[in-house]
């Protein structure tokens, strides 16, 4: 009997309608351990080689772990794995919320998801049963319409709904997978592959709670947990949310302003998670089981930009992105416009990223009032970000073009637009600035999915005074360095914290609950909770080992893409100085950068030229399967 899954993968062919179980030996959990490292063997197995991401032959897999659904805080939460048709590379996205853990509950572990059906479907998960129902009824309809609809069709208000949003049938490069109207799969658009396979939503709801080897163990980690967030780091985050950054973040001159010719927003009080929460909030709410609680709800009745609540609160990446990006300073506007992408089914962070990097093209001549419809697209305009938000998602006029992304956009329009990006692989970058923390432009450059603030510790953590070490040294990191030295040190930090990352990822637990540095649980407390729940003799170095094979998978995936060393770069705007506050001429240098890949490559055993794993690295990780 297994503990803490359930053995059972659901494999769905949309094209005949047909859905069969898969039932695993027990070693391919332990191997893969769920979430991302798990999807990525199906994405290896089934997709083929130079597969158009939007195109029935693509595999999109909905992946749990052996975590999910138990009573502790942190685990309920899922990966999706595709072809991305944002990068063209490995897509990669995690969401939080109620429907993972309902889906555990309803009997599945992971759900792998191909072909295309003839017509608009949705999936029924409930007490271990599975069925394909017509979804003519719910397309075209946004997310909360879809959400209240099934949930009265199917007759149960506990059902969970995880759907793509009007945004993905549209086929825009970066939509998003949505449950509970406000989590979202937001990066690397697996909501553009789900609709692209005529799949509107999957329905879960079940009684089934996952055994655990050791419960009593398992209940006093929850209850470690309980005791010590308000005098954990993280109980900002529990208090204002994650917009709570914003203030330190143009302290320190790492507020992204002005598309990335600035560290600092003059208004950064406007949009912070202060102010959200003196002015607009209306709830705090969480995920399934978890005492964190960062989440928030929003509610505006009066004035151009009417926000319901149902679709949550801006995050810090979204006031950045909608708001100093694009220097709005109005949080209204920002609210609204996170709100549009939610009801659609978008990546916030790509959105606002690629409404930034339009204005400065309209403010340099690039874009004309021709183009935009009339609109002035200056930065600071939030009617205008606020509109184009939603031309976006309907692909209505300049939005069409701006739907594809904001690099394919500039591969269209030219006229030296290509140096005001700031994409790699083609994704925009989030709000987390690499000239202040240095490790992140190796791992924005490196990440298989393309540049991603949740896959490395940020160097804050390795500074000598934050009383991080001690949970950091359990990883072998013991000689901490400034935030703005980019040394081998500091590479080895980043491979480290990455490779631990990538295990989160895999055992599907949030980054705020879990981690090596100033989260509530550390590495340590990881292992036990892993070893109480599947009763496995596993130790730290096990599991790090599932990170690194997690990261030489997708390495593999892109290499057989075509994908390599080549991709591994920083856009020119990381490299140009930063304007004004204590960032003011900050820049990273061509030189410190590729030293920087080189070291990593070479820790990541990559000797080769291309960066990829060779036969001999894909065997040390039980991945010479890969090379055959």
């Amino acid at each position: 009997m297994p503990h803490g899954y359930n053995g059972k993968i659901l494999h769905v062919d949309l094209t005949k309608g047909a859905l069969n179980i898969e039932k695993p030996e027990d070693s391919f959990y332990r191997r893969y351990l769920g979430g991302s490292a798990l999807g990525l063997y199906y994405a290896l197995t089934k997709i083929p080689p130079q597969a158009d991401p939007l195109g029935p032959e693509n595999v999109l897999v909905l992946a749990l772990s052996v975590l999910t659904g138990v009573p502790i805080s942190g685990q309920s939460r899922m990966t999706a794995v595709a072809k991305s048709p944002q990068t063209d590379a490995i897509g990669d996205s995690q969401c939080g919320g109620f429907w993972p853990a309902e889906m555990k509950f309803a009997g599945y572990d992971a759900l792998v998801l191909s072909g295309r059906s003839p017509k608009p479907v949705y999936l029924w998960l409930h007490d271990g049963e599975a069925e394909l129902r017509t979804a003519e009824h719910l397309w075209g309809r946004e997310t909360g319409e879809v959400e209240s609809t099934l949930r009265q069709e199917l007759g149960d208000r506990k059902i969970e709904v995880l759907q793509c949003g009007p945004a993905g049938e549209k086929g825009v490069r970066f939509a998003a997978l949505i449950n509970m109207c406000s989590r979202a799969n937001g990066r690397t658009g697996m909501g553009a592959v789900m609709a692209s396979k005529n799949l509107k939503a999957v329905a879960v709801h079940g009684k089934d709670r996952p055994t655990t080897a050791d419960g009593s163990k398992v209940r006093e980690l929850a209850k470690w947990g309980v005791s010590n967030l308000e005098e954990s780091a993280v109980i900002g985050l529990s208090l204002l949310g994650t917009a709570e950054l914003v203030p330190l973040q143009n302290e320190t001159g790492g507020l992204p302003t002005r598309n990335f010719n600035s560290g600092v927003f003059g208004d950064f009080m406007a949009i912070s998670g202060q102010r959200m929460n003196e002015t607009l909030v209306k709830h705090r709410t969480t995920c399934f089981g978890c005492v964190l609680r960062c989440k928030r709800e929003v509610a505006i009745t009066e004035g151009p930009y009417p926000v319901d609540p149902r679709y949550g609160a801006p995050e810090y990446e979204t006031v950045s992105t909608f708001g100093s990006y694009c220097c709005v300073n109005d949080l209204k506007a920002i609210a609204k416009a996170n709100e549009i992408c939610n009801r659609y089914g978008m990546d916030t962070i790509s959105c606002g990223a690629t409404i930034a990097w339009a204005m400065e093209c309209f403010e340099s001549g690039i874009l004309t009032a021709k183009d935009t419809g009339g609109i002035q697209f200056n930065f600071g305009n939030a009617e205008a970000m606020v509109t184009l938000t939603g031309m976006i998602a309907r692909r209505e006029g300049l939005g069409d073009l701006l739907a594809e992304g904001s690099a394919r956009a500039a591969a269209v329009i030219g006229k030296g637009s290509e140096d005001f990006l700031i994409t790699i692989k083609n994704k925009e970058l989030p709000a987390h600035m690499p000239q202040v923390k240095r490790s992140l432009a190796l791992i924005y450059a490196v990440n298989p999915f393309g540049p991603d603030h949740m896959s490395s510790e940020h160097d804050e953590s390795y500074e000598p005074d934050l009383g991080f070490l001690n949970r950091l040294s359990e990883l072998g990191l013991k000689h901490p360095r400034p935030s703005q030295v980019l040394d081998e040190e500091k590479v080895r930090f980043a491979f480290r914290t990455q490779c631990f990352y990538s295990l989160m990822d895999s055992l599907n637990v949030c980054h705020f609950v879990f981690g090596p540095g100033w989260q509530l649980y550390g590495p340590g407390q990881l292992v036990e909770l892993v070893r109480a729940v599947t009763g496995w003799d596993i130790t730290l170095d096990e599991l790090m080992v599932v990170g690194e094979r997690r990261i030489n998978m997708m390495r593999a995936f892109n290499a057989r893409e075509g994908i390599d060393h080549k991709e591994d770069v920083i856009p020119q705007k990381l490299m140009s100085p930063l304007k004004g506050g204590p960032t003011d001429g900050v820049a990273i240098t061509e030189d410190e950068f590729r030293k920087a890949k080189e070291a990593y490559y070479t820790l990541a055993g990559w000797d080769n030229p291309r960066g990829t794993p060779d036969r001999d690295k894909l065997k040390d990780l039980s991945l010479e399967w890969i090379s055959d």
